[in-house]
């Protein structure tokens, strides 16, 4: 900590050490940097003496601050997850960062993070934070987490460091070096970019750009060479743009493996800062691939965790192939059938559980109607506003008819694709498997739910002023876990209830049919 906080401090305040080294050199002063630094670093090294935690074997209890005394107690029932990180300086020095995770909001100051923790201490840590996950309680735990002094380590016995797996651990997901090529299809490299580009054009550097000699010259030369230019200027973009994507996705998502041993699920990543997540299986409740309109042409997906006391996204996969992605989710939703038995696993010979093959039931004809209506509308509206204003005598430039003629293809292409990707099931209860809700939506970034039936603590129905006029309802599938509220959208009023009644049995009282958002409690 002695060395690791000033340097992170120091990076972390780099602006300040900018202005300060701009203030020296005016008032001609060097030793104001000078200054600058030995304050960070001053208060850097004071929270090594400020900073102690215990475990007790109620709580996990952490104090920091020096002038204003901070102390943080967390029940260990509540702990809902572990995270571990380590960038280069931490692996350098054989440390590495600790955080837990209750499923509740927290403040940036409010966290509960042990930084630069030694690394060796972290598997039986770890394994001791989530030792209420265990089916049953083991009696000598309870004596051995004896409460230690602050500044201390609680002493872990065997017991309680034992990490006692259900079933052997199985890798479920692992990296490979050619999903790369699918990071450029997704936004993350316009999200990179846009921030320098908006930050260009605040600070002026779009007009330098426009003024320069290069610029002109171009503009003189005709709409063909501007037209040339742009075109360059949009593929040198792309090319940035998607190089920076799969930059990004490599530091991230670097040597992934997922492990699975029937208890915990342990996700660990990364390239230059290597992130471990643990997280307790008895709380997922399904899972979710997204498929975004790109990846979905390159038969890619990502997948996510439906999971109570986490984030609303707990990524399991990041862009990867849909083999992988439902070898993966074959695991998560049925890892009895997939664990079991001897020998690995591998994505030919695994049973592929009822959720993940279900064929999905379409909406109907007013679902259909509605998609058309609805992508269609605007570009009518945009017209009759065009002609509007053309009859009165403006000028509509001949561009714009163009691009609202091109609209209609494009609207009556995401209309079709979207009644395509409408659809839910529901895979009833067998062998001792919970009834599961699957429900899919969306076009340009379309989510396939996988929820199980236990993890529903109510229903919503609404019905919009169109929808009434229609005969849908949207029907909402109220979770603690994941996104909280799944959709199955514009399905048929009379088949609504019988879905709610389908997924959870005996839960409605007497249906109404009315056009009025109605809920459902469990």
């Amino acid at each position: 900590m002695l060395l690791v906080h000033p340097i992170t401090e120091l990076i972390r305040f780099i602006p300040v050490l900018l202005a300060s080294l701009i203030a020296g050199a005016r008032a001609d002063n060097p030793t104001w940097s000078l200054g600058v630094v030995a304050v960070i670093v001053g208060l850097a090294l004071t929270r090594w003496f400020t900073t102690t935690y215990r475990i007790t074997p109620d709580n996990v209890e952490l104090r920091t601050g020096l002038l204003q005394r901070k102390r943080l107690s967390i029940p260990r029932n509540r702990v809902r997850s572990v995270d571990v990180e380590a960038d280069l300086l931490h692996r350098a020095l054989g440390l590495a960062v600790l955080s837990i995770g209750t499923g509740q909001h927290a403040e940036r100051g409010d966290q509960f993070k042990l930084d630069a923790l030694d690394a060796s201490l972290v598997p039986d840590l770890r394994t001791a934070l989530l030792a209420h996950t265990r089916g049953h309680a083991d009696s000598g735990a309870a004596h051995a987490d004896t409460a230690a002094p602050y500044g201390t380590q609680s002493t872990l016995t065997k017991t309680d460091t034992a990490d006692e797996p259900s079933r052997a651990p199985v890798e479920i997901a692992h990296w490979q070096p050619d999903w790369v090529r699918y990071a450029p299809l997704s936004l993350t490299g316009f999200a990179i970019i846009a921030p320098i580009v908006g930050l260009a054009f605040q600070y002026g550097v779009a007009q330098v750009v426009f003024d320069s000699s290069a610029v002109k010259g171009v503009e003189e030369r005709g709409a063909q060479a501007i037209a040339l230019f742009v075109s360059a200027l949009i593929i040198a973009l792309i090319v940035f743009v998607s190089l920076a994507a799969c930059a990004r996705y490599l530091m991230t998502w670097f040597r992934l493996q997922v492990v699975d041993n029937g208890k915990t699920l342990h996700i660990r990543h990364g390239l230059f800062t290597t992130r471990q997540t643990t997280l307790d299986l008895a709380r997922l409740r399904g899972a979710t691939v997204n498929e975004p309109l790109l990846l979905r042409m390159a038969r890619a997906a990502e997948l996510e965790a439906i999971m109570t006391g986490t984030g609303a996204r707990q990524k399991i996969l990041p862009q990867a192939p849909r083999t992988a992605v439902d070898h993966t989710l074959a695991h998560l939703l049925d890892n009895s059938a997939a664990l079991d038995g001897p020998g690995p696993r591998s994505e030919g010979d695994l049973p592929v559980p009822p959720p993940v093959t279900a064929p999905l039931e379409r909406h109907g004809p007013a679902a259909h109607r509605r998609r058309y209506t609805r992508a269609l509308g605007p570009v009518a509206l945009v017209a009759a506003i065009l002609i509007a204003v053309s009859l009165a005598g403006g000028h509509i430039p001949s561009w714009i008819w163009a691009l609202l003629v091109l609209s209609i293809p494009i609207a009556v292409a995401l209309a079709w694709d979207r009644y395509r990707g409408l659809g839910h099931a529901v895979v009833p209860a067998v062998n001792g498997n919970p009834t599961w809700l699957i429900t899919r939506s969306g076009s340009l970034d379309r989510d396939r739910d996988c929820l199980e039936a236990p993890g529903i603590i109510g229903w919503t129905m609404r019905q919009s002023f169109w929808q009434r006029r229609a005969g849908v309802a949207t029907v909402v599938a109220a979770s603690a876990a994941g996104k909280k509220r799944y959709r199955v959208i514009d399905l048929p009023i009379d088949r609504a209830w019988a879905l709610i009644e389908a997924v959870t049995p005996g839960q409605l009282s007497t249906p109404r049919t009315t056009g009025v958002e109605q809920g459902v409690p469990m």
